[in-house]
């Protein structure tokens, strides 16, 4: 099985990426597989020009010379793509936007309707594919900060596992490890449910988006 990870970081220290590797580990612990991560920060991924030349050729391929093609390559031959990224302005990173914007060479210029919603006509079979989305946001809540990003996720890949986490910075403080080591155990753990189900349960998802301190605590000590 071959797992492509998305990282969506700008940061070396990724606090997400934290939580990805560790949901990693859990995965290659009871699943044979080749993992890939393709850091898109370092990558040439240009905006999207709404040229359309690639509904017209038909190929999968973008027309602009930069590392798309490979990514685009790279997400046809995976069986999981994991996107993981932080939270930015209430959406995705904007070079990582760039990616999901050039992803339209995978469809067609013709659509339906499914499900009372209208869509592009596949131009690949995506439908064995398994996303997932890993986020995480210095918020200390997830109400009211990941609605816009879950409802953009759901219109991109049809029905990710969406794993959204509050108070992140926190894994990267070492004084509160006591609160972090654990919720990194947990991604381990899930990483395993998720190799033995090919999914994860609500009751998991919920622990992995439980914050690590209370509100109030989390606010002091950031506004300290």
């Amino acid at each position: 099985m071959k797992v492509l990870v998305l990282n969506g970081s700008p940061k070396a220290k990724s606090d997400t990426m934290r939580m990805t590797r560790s949901f990693l580990e859990g995965f290659a612990a009871k699943e044979n597989c080749d993992i890939a991560i393709v850091d898109v920060i370092k990558k040439e991924v240009r905006p999207c020009m709404g040229c359309f030349m690639c509904w017209k050729n038909g190929d999968g391929r973008c027309v602009q010379k930069d590392d798309q093609n490979d990514i685009l390559i790279e997400i046809l031959q995976s069986d999981v793509i994991i996107w993981s990224f932080p939270l930015y302005t209430y959406s995705v990173p904007s070079h990582l936007k760039a990616v999901i914007d050039r992803l339209i060479p995978l469809v067609k210029l013709s659509m339906h309707e499914e499900n009372g919603r209208v869509q592009h006509d596949a131009l690949f079979d995506l439908s064995k594919k398994r996303f997932v989305v890993i986020s995480g946001a210095g918020f200390p809540d997830w109400e009211g900060n990941f609605e816009g990003l879950r409802l953009q996720m759901k219109n991109n890949f049809g029905n990710p596992l969406l794993i959204f986490v509050p108070e992140t910075p926190l894994l990267n403080i070492p004084e509160a490890a006591p609160l972090s080591e654990p919720l990194l155990e947990k991604f381990r753990l899930a990483g395993e449910e998720y190799a033995e189900s090919q999914t994860l349960s609500k009751e998991t998802v919920a622990l992995l988006e439980t914050p690590m301190m209370p509100k109030d605590q989390y606010l002091a000590q950031l506004n300290g």
